[in-house]
């Protein structure tokens, strides 16, 4: 049985907390590797390393550390399948759905890198001839970046990039239920020891990483709760935090939309990764005129996604992480049926091992139901039937959440309406669509702090005003 360890300064060391945690294939309910559980010694550790190797690499010239991150980002994409294998292994993703998101985010965390090179770090200021000045933008020092399960090895890479290119060192937490593909990607480093640290464990080795005196920035992506821990710790040490939480997205679908085609995307949006993506698609609106032949196309492309291992290339749906979840998606189904909700498909638990659980469309749904108001996080579809695009709008709006929103409609003034949902991200007649130089801030509960394109730099930059007047001569 393996048991994983933590990376610090360049060398792979076991964690000075005796617990540990055991990693389990979703998929077959077998145990593949254990983890340390952590400690704040292993957080401590791990932030003195990306301390003493930090001046280092601010050291480097902008284009030599974009260089050296872009090679990394290279052998990162040359092992793409191997890594899509861990997070199958891990956490259930399919090795189909996974390579292609894996690829991507090497190329993401190159662009992202390369965005460095015309980033602004210094600026010069007018002074009214009182000498010279100018805006620099000095790096924080040391960042943690703690990461969930759902997407592994994309939301890492999406991250690092600005915080390396601009002269931080990094220290990451990946979660408990996902490190194998962390493990893996730090294996890989091509980067200075101690730049990229890695400490295993739960809130244990969370905890003390977020809060810790030696940094000047967490990143975390997660959960509510989890997130706002992480918020009030940096708010004790004055540090910065980003925080990307839960989302209850919405989609809205107009009376003008192609009900077969528009069910087609909506099924994607809800079921990819088996709904574990902070942007699924988890409340639908769809108009009345349209509703009877949208509900039915979604159930068929319901029907249509395959249960399996993520290994099988037949696979569409793969395990739930754990049957943690697996119970919370089923409670919220339950709950729905309970107070009156129909089921169009799906909806039972299947028998034999793993925590599979059928992609499901649910009807007569409304906000007394926790399918309509808590993050469900699987692949459930509930759906609403509304008598206005702007009742669409407005129970679209109706939410604690505002991660990101979708529409479907042709109509530009229902366009401009839309705009008023509150939320970081909204797309309209394409869901996820935006381009790399996208830039959004969660509303509401889904977070704090604004990520992408220039927008990371900010945060991963401080900026100071240095004037200099004319010297005093005799």
């Amino acid at each position: 049985m393996r048991t994983l360890r933590n990376l610090i300064g360049g060398a792979w060391d076991a964690s000075a907390g005796p617990a540990l945690l055991d990693l389990v294939n979703p998929a077959t309910e077998e145990i593949v590797a254990r983890l340390p559980a952590g400690s704040p010694d292993d957080a401590d550790r791990a932030v003195a390393a990306a301390t003493a190797a930090q001046p280092g690499w601010r050291a480097l010239p902008v284009a030599e550390r974009v260089r050296r991150i872009g090679e990394y980002a290279g052998v990162v994409a040359a092992h793409a399948g191997e890594l899509a294998e861990l997070q199958c292994q891990e956490m259930g993703q399919p090795v189909g759905l996974g390579r292609p998101f894996v690829e991507g985010a090497a190329a993401a965390l190159k662009a992202d890198a390369e965005a460095a090179l015309t980033y602004p770090f210094t600026t010069p200021i007018e002074n009214g001839g009182q000498g010279t000045a100018e805006i620099v933008r000095h790096p924080l020092g040391v960042t943690a970046v703690i990461t969930p399960w759902n997407f592994p090895v994309a939301t890492l890479l999406t991250i690092i990039g600005p915080l390396l290119a601009a002269g931080n060192t990094v220290v990451v937490k990946p979660s408990e239920r996902s490190p194998l593909s962390a493990v893996r990607l730090c294996e890989l480093l091509t980067l200075p020891d101690g730049v990229v640290n890695l400490v295993l464990g739960d809130a244990r080795a969370g905890a003390p990483l977020g809060e810790h005196p030696g940094i000047g920035l967490v990143h975390f992506t997660g959960s509510v709760p989890a997130g706002r821990a992480v918020g009030a710790g940096a708010g004790r040490r004055l540090h910065r935090a980003i925080l990307e939480l839960g989302g209850k997205d919405p989609v809205i679908v107009d009376a003008d939309a192609d009900p077969v085609a528009t069910a087609a995307a909506v099924a994607r949006g809800a079921f990819l990764n088996s709904g574990q993506i902070c942007t699924s698609m988890e409340r639908v609106y769809v108009h009345r005129a349209i509703a009877g032949r949208f509900v039915d196309a979604l159930a068929d492309a319901a029907r249509g996604h395959t249960l399996g291992d993520g290994h099988d290339a037949s696979t569409v749906l793969g395990p739930l992480v754990d049957r943690r979840q697996r119970d919370l998606v089923h409670g919220h189904v339950r709950d729905a049926v309970a107070k009156g909700a129909r089921i169009r498909t799906g909806g039972e638990v299947p028998a034999g091992p793993g925590f599979f659980y059928p992609a499901t469309v649910l009807t007569g749904v409304d906000d007394s139901m926790a399918i309509m108001t808590e993050e469900t996080f699987g692949p459930v579809a509930p759906v609403r039937v509304v008598d206005s695009f702007e009742e669409g709008v407005r129970l679209a709006s109706r939410s604690r959440f505002g991660l990101a929103a979708t529409v479907y409609t042709g109509d530009p003034g229902h366009v401009d309406a839309a705009r008023a949902i509150p939320a970081g991200i909204l797309w309209v007649n394409a869901w996820q669509g935006g381009g790399p130089g996208r830039i959004y801030e969660p509303a509401g509960h889904s977070g704090m702090g604004a990520w992408g394109a220039h927008a990371a730099y900010d945060a991963a930059t401080r900026p100071a005003t240095i004037h200099v007047a004319p010297a005093q001569t005799s």
